[in-house]
């Protein structure tokens, strides 16, 4: 949560949070623990909020706001699918986006494009960016399967259909357990 991430780097406590933005302590704590969704709050309590932490109020809850995995698949695929691969590579390189969804504990998201850039340069026989070494040795717990797999798996009840595509799925993204086969087929 980026309330937590930013009292600490001010070291302001939730109760100093609380008095400095006139917000009552129990939505200040209930946003802290999770119990307080930010896009549910008013603008109010968010400009509040923002104004004392000194961040923008679209910072503060463009971390609350979180697409499907499914629809972040995609929107990858189609800024590829408009761009070169190359121009895609400097795109995302240039925008520190895998840092920052790495900074957001956003690690599926994080791992798929650093994938994406792994495999395309990896097509393209360009040498792997050095900056992403850390974050190359992370793996997700368990396996990300495209929703169409699970379905089919559950459909048939035949676990080897999602055996078959982990094992097919590219290198670059069965490295970080996501199962991905195609980046280049969207509609």
């Amino acid at each position: 949560m980026i309330i937590n991430d930013l009292l600490q780097e001010k070291n302001m406590s939730k109760y100093q949070l609380s008095k400095s933005s006139q917000v009552p302590y129990s939505t200040i704590n209930d946003i802290c623990h999770g119990k307080t969704n930010l896009k549910n709050c008013s603008g109010e309590t968010l400009y509040k909020i923002s104004r004392i932490l000194d961040i923008t109020m679209e910072t503060l809850i463009e971390d609350s706001i979180r697409c499907d995995f499914e629809l972040f698949k995609s929107n990858v695929c189609h800024k590829l699918k408009c761009l070169s691969d190359i121009d895609f590579i400097i795109s995302i390189l240039e925008n520190n986006e895998i840092n920052e969804y790495y900074q957001k504990k956003w690690y599926p998201e994080c791992l798929y494009l650093l994938a994406m850039v792994d495999y395309l340069s990896r097509i393209h026989d360009i040498p792997l960016c050095d900056e992403f070494d850390e974050i190359r040795h992370q793996k997700l717990d368990k396996p990300l399967y495209p929703k169409g797999i699970i379905i089919k798996a559950k459909l048939y009840n035949d676990d080897s259909i999602m055996v078959k595509a982990f094992n097919e799925s590219i290198l670059e993204f069965r490295n970080f357990n996501i199962v991905e086969s195609d980046i280049r087929n969207v509609i």
